[in-house]
């Protein structure tokens, strides 16, 4: 995004006022990162709005939804197998799975009508190969992503099975070059077409690839990965924090969050649970309407990061008011 000199300035200044807020608060809502950058371009709104804000029951975890799921558990529910996925998240913004791809593995050519794609590669090694950009074999810790209209193919190119997060917005279907051979849809068929609207971009605050280990070394920045109108992905990372008894947090109007964790423990106090810790490859999942805290958790000299999922990239974050 172009800004000014002086608006730049101004949004610095936004930021680092709001993160000294945030702190206070106990919380790190505006993802602000070991870097000190900020994840994401401001909204208009420059100060917490007093206002009286709807607060229904929390509506608990329906259908695939866990508040916390292992990645032990999955790999456990999955041994022996080397072609499989399991569906995390099917709320109303975000559609997350782990999946596995056997070696020489590959999926179709294909690309999402509208939506922008996101994958964290847990292990192996997947070749991403993507339109307009060169390919990339990714390992432990890549992140790709995708915009809209981009075709895609990915690969497994190693020895062993391939293991990644899968991220969409909900309903998100795919389309695929009059070559290849569609995936059915229950209820659709597919027709040829010709698409107009042109491919989605990338920029500052969607980077097409983030290295996290390179994050980890401090070379190469956290924050927003994926910041769009539906979908918005932000790696937060930070050193241990001390437990913050009777601090609820905060809750969402309208949207679920999620969190991978990426390294470390992050500690979650959710409303009607116990207070909790996570471990590396674990995904925790919060419903909308629902108090919570996430801190970095695991002890003294401990560094900590979450990848925090939901479909609001301004997401409204409602606090309690003494």
């Amino acid at each position: 995004m172009n800004r000014s000199k002086r608006g730049y300035d101004t949004w610095r200044l936004w930021a680092m006022g709001l993160a000294v807020l945030v702190a206070a608060a106990g919380t790190d809502s505006t993802g602000q990162t070991a870097t000190g950058a900020a994840a994401r371009p401001p909204a208009r709104q420059e100060t917490p709005l007093l206002v009286m804000s709807p607060k229904a029951k929390s509506p608990g975890w329906t259908g695939v939804h866990r508040p916390h799921t292992k990645l032990r558990d999955v790999l456990a529910r999955h041994h022996g197998q080397t072609d499989w996925a399991e569906t995390i998240v099917d709320d109303e913004s975000l559609f997350a799975q782990w999946i596995s791809m056997g070696p020489g593995r590959k999926t179709p050519r294909r690309m999402n009508g509208d939506t922008r794609e996101w994958w964290i590669v847990q292990s192996g090694s997947l070749r991403f190969t993507v339109e307009g950009r060169e390919p990339i074999v990714a390992t432990k810790g890549v992140m790709v992503q995708v915009p809209y209209r981009t075709l895609y193919q990915i690969e497994n190119v190693g020895t062993e099975p391939a293991l990644r997060f899968e991220v969409n917005v909900t309903r998100a279907r795919k389309l695929y070059p009059m070559d290849e051979t569609p995936a059915p849809v229950p209820g659709f068929e597919y027709v040829p077409t010709r698409v107009t609207g042109g491919r989605g971009a990338l920029d500052a605050q969607n980077r097409p690839v983030v290295d996290f280990n390179k994050v980890v070394a401090g070379e190469e920045r956290g924050g927003a990965f994926v910041t769009d109108d539906r979908s918005f992905a932000n790696i937060i990372m930070g050193p241990y924090q001390k437990p913050q008894p009777g601090n609820k947090g905060h809750y969402h109007e309208e949207g679920g969050e999620f969190w991978l964790i990426m390294l470390g423990k992050i500690r979650y106090n959710i409303e009607g649970l116990q207070e909790f810790e996570a471990d590396e490859g674990d995904v925790v999942y919060v419903p909308r309407q629902t108090w919570h805290l996430a801190s970095f958790g695991g002890s003294e000299g401990m560094r900590s990061c979450r990848l925090a999922m939901n479909g609001f990239p301004y997401q409204a974050h409602m606090f309690e008011q003494d």
